[in-house]
């Protein structure tokens, strides 16, 4: 281990002392953190996010992993780490945990996700101004669990849009917003981030497809979703 990481892993002991556990479990938050940091960056970089809007989180155990409100993801440290537990109570952490927190654990606690990824991408938040679910506009909608639907608006941060959102997600692996943007959770950091990236890229297809004067896009019939569905889940290397 390099002395500046070294130095880092200090640092997090200390920001995280009277809540995150010492010894290999530590270790295993304080990497969680920092690939937390990195895919939240990742939706900055590539365009899903502007400035701090969206939120990221992961889950190590019982202990959930979330960005802080209001605090740009380049500058995030290891001490800024902030876990809170199941029902949001405050684990470890200076920081104020991000505003869409009733959003991120409703997920947790309705399915077996491991990391959550809510961006304000700009083509999905425009689908979701204008239909009540995605069109099957590609097969990789059976990545998804089928047509990617919309929760009805609600203010950010209520249990109110937390609630639209699950019912959304129901045999779903990401949803939309209304007037608001996107939600998608996986069994890792990089899964939850390929699926909103995904949906993002379906959403401009389907935008760019139905621009086209005189025409309409063909659509997947729900058979041929559940088709590619099933392909895709052998879809990879396996080691």
């Amino acid at each position: 281990m390099t002395e500046q990481r070294q130095e880092q892993r200090q640092e997090h002991g200390r920001g995280t002392a009277d809540g995150a556990a010492d010894g290999a479990a530590g270790e295993e938050i304080a990497r969680a953190w920092d690939e937390l940091v990195a895919t939240a960056c990742r939706t900055v970089t590539d365009g899903l996010v502007v400035g701090t809007s969206g939120n990221v989180s992961v889950r190590v155990g019982d202990t959930v992993l979330v960005t802080p409100s209001g605090v740009a993801y380049d500058r995030l440290r290891p001490a800024d780490a902030v876990g809170v537990d199941l029902d949001g109570k405050r684990l470890f952490g200076t920081l104020g945990p991000t505003s869409e927190l009733p959003m991120h654990l409703e997920i947790y606690r309705a399915t077996g996700a491991r990391a959550v990824v809510h961006t304000h991408a700009v083509h999905a938040t425009a689908v979701s101004t204008l239909v009540p679910e995605l069109p099957a506009v590609h097969y990789m909608t059976g990545a998804l669990g089928g047509p990617v639907r919309v929760a009805p608006y609600a203010l950010y941060g209520t249990d109110e849009l937390a609630a639209h959102m699950l019912h959304a997600l129901r045999d779903r692996t990401a949803c939309l917003l209304q007037n608001h943007g996107t939600v998608a959770y996986g069994d890792t950091l990089t899964q939850a981030y390929d699926r909103t990236a995904q949906l993002e890229w379906m959403c401009q297809l389907w935008l760019t497809a139905s621009a086209v004067p005189g025409l309409t896009p063909s659509l997947l019939s729900p058979a041929q979703v559940v088709e590619a569905g099933g392909k895709l889940k052998n879809y990879g290397q396996r080691t």
